[in-house]
């Protein structure tokens, strides 16, 4: 079922729901309320019905065309007296984040919200704003703002995730080598918010036009609104930048206490190698076979050794401790 809700309102009360192929039951020529208004919410709709949409409420040809098409960044088109407003909204799947489009088109009666691949419904959105009616009489422009507020509500969560799964990945990384998969999972992390970075731009830019321009049927006293909105993406924006920094940051440690350990096997590696060469050495002297060796008569000579070779390797043993080679 594509469409979701299409329903009428009047002074911030749902009054009757509508049709896709009705005549508006507000036409712009009407002397009614100001606040009255039609919000159609369309989730993935086939061409013929937005067609029928675009005919009942004379949207523009192009804004049809990208709402069809949902591959668009976010922006803000002013057709005549018409505003169209992409979005892109944003869910994690696992370690990816898996985005989607909504495109609201705005008229001075309507409120028409397509969504393309979006996880979250406005079901939970409209229901808040009907519990509200003295917050939804203030027209069309406050349910834009609720629906680019509800899209940007849902990237902090992402974030916030995003970071617990980093800060786990640096604890491992302070206990143990970071493996391929670990690795791989860090790179994997910086590209998804790379990714969303270039998604959060644009929506700056969106809030920032909504807040500054003189667009169609935005009054001034909901222009604050769209500047709360635009304070959340940068401040979403801010924390994407610093976890990436982050990311590096994580990183750079695990390589440097990867070299670290690295160099203490080395060190200990050396250490035992020069204490193994003390009874190697002896060994080696003795078991040349010379007929002229002393040592080879003498009574006690084997234990004599043997002492020697411990005697030499506890204090090559104490002294490696010593210094922290081992």
């Amino acid at each position: 079922m594509t469409v979701i809700a299409a329903r009428l309102y009047r002074q911030g009360q749902p009054a009757e729901p509508v049709s896709l192929e009705s005549c508006p039951p507000i036409p712009d020529h009407a002397k009614g309320e100001a606040e009255d208004f039609v919000w159609i919410g369309l989730h993935e709709p086939t061409e013929a019905e937005l067609r029928a949409v675009q005919k009942t409420y004379g949207l523009h040809p192009l804004a049809v065309e990208d709402a069809l098409k949902a591959h668009q960044l976010p922006k803000v088109d002013i057709y005549g007296d018409q505003l169209f407003v992409v979005a892109r909204t944003a869910h994690l799947e696992g370690d990816e984040i898996v985005y989607g489009e909504t495109s609201v088109f705005v008229g001075k009666h309507h409120v028409i919200s397509v969504r393309h691949g979006s996880a979250r419904a406005h079901t939970e959105l409209r229901a808040q704003l009907e519990a509200a009616p003295t917050l939804l009489s203030n027209g069309v422009d406050y349910v834009l703002h609720a629906i680019l507020d509800f899209i940007v509500d849902g990237y902090l969560p992402i974030v916030e995730t995003i970071e617990e799964n980093v800060l786990e990945i640096e604890k491992h990384a302070l206990d143990a080598f970071l493996d391929r998969e670990d690795v791989m999972r860090l790179f994997g992390l910086r590209r998804e918010l790379i990714r969303f970075q270039r998604v959060l731009g644009p929506m700056a830019e969106v809030s920032s036009k909504l807040v500054h321009l003189d667009v169609p049927y935005l009054d001034a006293a909901v222009r604050p609104y769209f500047k709360d909105v635009y304070d959340h993406v940068r401040r979403v924006d801010s924390m994407v930048a610093s976890l990436r920094e982050v990311l590096t940051t994580v990183f750079e440690v695990s390589h440097l206490l990867e070299s670290q350990r690295q160099g203490t096997i080395t060190r200990q590696l050396a250490a035992w190698a020069a204490i193994l060469a003390v009874p190697t050495a002896i060994a080696g002297i003795y078991g040349m076979n010379f007929t002229n060796m002393p040592e080879l008569h003498m009574r006690y000579g084997y234990f004599g050794v043997l002492g020697v070779i411990v005697l030499l390797c506890s204090t090559l043993y104490v002294w490696f401790r010593h210094t922290r080679w081992l």
